[in-house]
């Protein structure tokens, strides 16, 4: 299940593609200025960039920009109306994957999108573990030390998250965002109480609370 991030400030657009790769089965998220692009972008949770040049708050040559200088590998595809060769050069010197001008095809939009996650996504894992925890993605099944754990749909995606990124620190904002969308409130406490179903059935040492930055779920 591949995750990618739009940061295109025009909404049309943006809904345009978010629903279009929504119905083939990706996970995506929108952001409409480039200060929210360079920063989810950072935080290791996307597949994939789909990056607009004429971004308000940080344009899109310098969130690239500043992402390589980063070491932050995720693949760019520029989407951009900005069409010359010098456009297009700028783009792909600066350490784009791709360039698409607008207007496109949603088709060749989509294609571009294939291609560059094969080349960066190694073949999806189906068995997720984490210490004694195992999710089976293909059954949607979890288990505790060989124990089977009976999971919602919305506590098998938030496990799924945190065991993807494991040992690593996610924020509430973060989880939310991936794991419930956009459409909730983010000053809404829907996280912690799903976080403590979770700490019921795995065990509450195995999700450590984080003071002021969010949730680690543990590898040992």
């Amino acid at each position: 299940m591949s995750r990618i991030l739009i940061a295109e400030d025009e909404e049309r657009i943006a809904t345009f593609v978010q629903k279009g790769l929504n119905a083939q089965g990706f996970v995506t998220t929108i952001v409409a200025d480039g200060q929210s692009a360079y920063d989810e972008a950072r935080s290791m949770l996307y597949d994939l960039l789909i990056l607009d040049l004429g971004l308000p708050l940080m344009d899109g040559l310098t969130v690239l920009r500043r992402l390589r200088e980063d070491r932050i590998d995720i693949p760019v595809l520029i989407l951009s109306a900005r069409g010359s060769v010098d456009d297009k050069v700028a783009g792909l010197v600066g350490g784009a994957d791709d360039y698409l001008p607008k207007p496109f095809a949603f088709e060749e939009l989509l294609a571009r999108v294939r291609l560059r996650l094969r080349g960066h996504v190694l073949e999806d894992q189906t068995v997720l573990t984490a210490g004694g925890l195992t999710l089976d993605l293909r059954t949607r099944r979890a288990h505790v030390d060989g124990v089977a754990k009976d999971l919602s749909a919305r506590e098998f995606a938030l496990a799924e998250t945190l065991c993807r990124h494991k040992d690593q620190v996610l924020s509430r904002e973060q989880l939310l965002s991936q794991v419930w969308g956009f459409d909730f409130d983010p000053g809404s406490n829907i996280v912690d109480v799903y976080i403590r179903y979770l700490r019921k059935k795995f065990g509450a040492e195995r999700i450590e609370t984080i003071r002021g930055m969010g949730y680690r779920l543990k590898q040992d």
